[in-house]
């Protein structure tokens, strides 16, 4: 299977633009910054809890703590050939207990992801409640989960794939979309 470029759906001052409005929703929702936690899911959705984390800093001056969760294996859609997944230490320095944990991740699809890193998190303690920030929604939904912030609302064919690229692992920030190609 390849994939060929189809369109740019947001460029560097988009999703920046969006990632600044996704900041303020959260500290609006959750009336400040008291107790409230940043967790990106690995991999593109951490530098986009940095990324948030730092807008609010400047914005309310308050450092909100971020962590890193890896949820291969609270995955309920891994392929035969997966069955072994590498799982990296998830990176949560501080407790969940009665914190309320924001997780955030690049794109949301069929919902599996969220409910992964929902359990990862209950594995950890019991936060007071778990909200989710996508960067895009492409829809297609296969578990009744929805985000709470939300970049972009981006509906996609079933073929379509949606790339966010980051700095970290990209060297540029923005988000394509692809077609797959079958062979």
């Amino acid at each position: 299977m390849n994939l060929i470029f189809k369109a740019e759906l947001m460029d560097e001052a988009a999703v920046r633009r969006a990632v600044v409005r996704i900041s303020h929703e959260i500290t609006e929702k959750n009336k400040g910054t008291e107790n409230v936690v940043l967790v990106g899911i690995r991999r593109r959705g951490m530098p986009i809890a940095a990324m948030i984390a730092g807008n609010i800093a400047r914005f309310e001056g308050a450092e909100l703590p971020v962590g890193e969760l890896d949820i291969k294996f609270y995955r309920d859609d891994v392929l035969p050939e997966h069955r072994d997944p590498t799982v990296t230490p998830s990176r949560l320095p501080f407790d969940v207990n009665g914190k309320r944990v924001v997780l955030v991740d690049d794109v949301m699809y069929t919902g599996r992801t969220a409910r992964a890193a929902i359990e990862a998190v209950f594995a950890q303690g019991r936060p007071s409640c778990i909200q989710l920030a996508v960067l895009i929604d492409r829809g297609h939904r296969e578990l009744p989960i929805r985000a709470d912030y939300v970049g972009k609302n981006v509906p996609t064919s079933k073929t379509e794939v949606v790339s966010v690229h980051v700095p970290e692992y990209d060297g540029e920030l923005c988000v394509k979309l692809l077609q797959r190609i079958e062979q």
